[in-house]
């Protein structure tokens, strides 16, 4: 058998870093303290009674906006069941609007889900007052929620979620491997795709290259450009008036994927893998792959997990909310994903911008390049087993910081 070294290096046909799902929140920042709610209601939409009961006005206000807008352009409206697919449910509808090629909204869904939402109360012992004084807090509700379903043409299939209560958040899905499929379709550049991924492409080093260039200010353009399109309990006055949204980070995806040109030797150098890295979840290990420090006090559960998905299993380690997962892709790649679930993980700031951008990508792939490519170097060169490996891996972190 190969070492992991020779099959990376001569069984590989294609190597692809990109940003993988990204999973935004969008929020408005002066809708965030109960003296900017106060002040929203009684200045901004002149309430004379800050309270629920204004904010369900405009939320009822809201929700005949989403059906208007449904009838007038045609679009069609399900309510998901308990634990239905929603991914599946709107697939078709997707896969017509991309033969089509039109931006579109192609299915709006709603779904009853929990939400933290503004709520008031009257102040105990004013009860019976002509203008009583209200208690406001965040509670949690279950509360429908509306999912509109994107065809875009520079991101492909995507989906927008947001709901009728203040404050009024949107949560947005996007797909870096279908923006990076978008761009090499414009450029005439012909590929293979893999579910979620590339199997080959005429022009490997102009792929790479559109993979970097994917940042802040695409998924930015993409915000704004639907923000102007979609239904919003927001009024151009509102807007003015500085009640405008922020995007932050709730999930960021950094993959690597290396193409084998067969898949017996992407299966044997996954194998190897999973044998020699059982315990990469432990702490001191965790500490090396992320570069970075793990107490006594960290929080999370170190393990390492082998799932069995079919034939083709997944290798699955943690660090706090965070993640690291390796597996053979549709028996033809190996792919590593850096999952961030939470980027103060890594003393990153939640907003997103170009700076928090650049330090989440670097961190997913410093992890996911000590996992293949460090991990095989060594390897090969001490023919001494997986502890000699990570004895010598903590030299080459130490090196780099």
């Amino acid at each position: 058998m190969a070492d992991y070294a020779t099959l990376l290096r001569d069984y590989v046909t294609l190597k692809c870093r990109c940003i993988d799902r990204i999973f935004l929140q969008a929020y408005v920042p002066k809708l965030q303290s109960v003296g900017q709610v106060c002040t929203f209601l009684r200045w901004q939409r002149k309430f004379k009674i800050p309270s629920s009961a204004a904010f369900g006005k405009i939320g009822d206000a809201y929700v005949k906006a989403v059906y208007s807008f449904a009838e007038r352009e045609n679009i069609p409206v399900v309510q998901f069941k308990k634990g239905e697919d929603k991914e599946e449910k709107a697939r078709p509808y997707i896969e017509a609007a991309a033969r089509e090629g039109k931006d579109r909204v192609v299915l709006i869904g709603i779904a009853q889900e929990k939400a933290s939402v503004w709520r008031s109360w009257v102040r105990k012992g004013h009860e019976n007052r002509a203008h009583p004084h209200m208690e406001w807090g965040r509670q949690m509700a279950f509360i429908n929620h509306f999912y509109f379903y994107i065809w875009d043409s520079d991101w492909g299939g995507t989906f927008w979620k947001t709901n009728a209560y203040a404050p009024y958040p949107v949560w947005l899905w996007l797909n870096g491997h279908e923006w990076a499929k978008r761009q090499l379709e414009k450029a005439g550049i012909r590929y293979e795709a893999l579910d979620n991924g590339f199997g080959s492409c005429n022009d490997p080093e102009r792929l790479q290259k559109i993979c970097d260039r994917l940042g802040p200010g695409a998924v930015k353009n993409f915000f704004w450009r639907w923000l102007d399109r979609l239904p919003s309990p927001f009024t151009p006055a509102d807007m003015r008036a500085g009640y405008v949204y922020d995007l932050a980070f709730r999930q960021f995806e950094v993959s690597d994927t290396r193409v084998f040109e067969r898949p017996q030797a992407g299966r044997m150098w996954f194998e190897g893998v999973i044998r020699d890295h059982l315990d990469i979840g432990r702490p001191h290990q965790i500490a090396l792959v992320f570069n970075t420090v793990v107490r006594r006090d960290t929080p999370g559960r170190f393990r390492t997990r082998v799932l069995t998905k079919g034939v083709d299993p997944t290798l699955c380690c943690y660090y706090k909310s965070s993640r690291l997962k390796q597996y053979f892709k549709e028996g033809k790649a190996l792919r590593t994903e850096t999952v961030i679930c939470d980027t103060k993980d890594f003393g990153i700031g939640r907003r997103v911008c170009s700076e928090n951008w650049s330090a989440l990508k670097e961190v997913g792939e410093f992890a996911n390049r000590r996992l293949c490519d460090a991990g095989a170097a060594e390897l090969a060169r001490s023919g001494c087993g997986h502890l000699f490996y990570m004895s010598r891996l903590e030299i080459f972190s130490r090196r780099e910081i």
